[in-house]
């Protein structure tokens, strides 16, 4: 979906709760491109740590949902929530008056629940709290830009030592491994059967990324992969004694996956850092490589 300058965007808060000057910053960005801003109902309330209690959450973001006027609704920030009110959020007009859902981290529930249930493409981007202060980064901003106003998308990236090379082309699922994890045997996880999986994941201890993919391979998510795709691994932990020494989420990565023959590429430059490009989830997507560089193309 490609949005035309007056277009409509909304912008809810699915999980944590966000602060009124965040969001005016992004909101002059936003015109600043064209686009007509609506704010949703419960924006700014807060209960404990999230943006307003789980039902408020889910009316707030159902509200834009069914609105005609909006093409697209940008999540706030992420944190944790979006899990707790997915079964309220009222998809029934979805199909027939599709959005195009940005953001990232706890947004990763709402874009595998969509790339199963509809063909509608999600975007895995930058939000309001990243798009500000130490996180924000113009090749991001302009990344975000242009995947909302235009049908191509192209980066190339660094090739990394552990990368097993290949081109291939299919269709692009994933996010955050965290979420992924957590929806494992749920109605919103996305098959990753034939397609390219991307995963980016923070602040977990390399044990943990361990128990993760162990999971995802023992529930049978792995082997019929056509490429994996990895992204920032940022602020990871240490056990004292380590879990297993010198080796890091790359690393443990790649060893769960070594059984299995299609492309892995690491370092792509999206994830939990200030350099957080936009990409397609549930859309086509083609990766391929050379001497020197990885070459990611939508």
């Amino acid at each position: 979906m490609i949005l035309q300058k007056n277009d409509t965007i909304g912008i809810a808060a699915t999980a944590r709760h966000i602060d009124e000057a965040t969001i005016a910053n992004t909101v002059r960005l936003l015109e600043s491109w064209g686009l007509k801003v609506k704010l949703s109902s419960a924006l700014f309330e807060r209960d404990n740590a999230f943006a307003g209690n789980d039902a408020s959450r889910a009316k707030a973001f159902n509200e834009l949902l069914l609105d005609g006027e909006v093409k697209a609704i940008l999540l706030a920030r992420g944190g944790y929530g979006t899990v707790r009110i997915i079964d309220d959020i009222d998809f029934s007009g979805f199909a027939e008056n599709p959005k195009l859902i940005i953001g990232f981290s706890d947004v990763t529930v709402i874009h595998a629940h969509i790339n199963k249930h509809y063909p509608t493409p999600t975007l895995h981007a930058c939000m309001p709290i990243t798009m500000q202060g130490d996180y924000y980064n113009e090749t991001t901003i302009s990344s975000l830009q242009n995947a909302l106003f235009n049908n191509k998308i192209n980066y190339t990236f660094a090739k990394h030592p552990l990368n097993r090379n290949g081109n291939v082309e299919a269709k692009l699922v994933g996010g955050n491994l965290s979420v992924l994890y957590s929806l494992l045997a749920s109605d919103s996880l996305v098959s990753f059967d034939d397609c390219i999986l991307f995963i980016e994941d923070i602040g977990e201890y390399y044990y943990h990324i361990d128990r993760m993919m162990i999971a995802l391979k023992r529930a049978g998510k792995l082997a019929k992969l056509k490429g994996l795709l990895v992204g920032g691994m940022s602020s990871m932990n240490e056990n004292a004694p380590p879990f297993e020494f010198n080796k890091d989420c790359y690393q443990i990565i790649s060893e769960t996956v070594a059984e299995y023959n299609y492309p892995v590429y690491f370092s792509f430059p999206a994830g939990h850092e200030a350099l957080n490009v936009a990409v397609r989830l549930g859309s086509l997507c083609t990766l391929r490589s050379d001497a020197t560089q990885v070459y990611f193309e939508q």
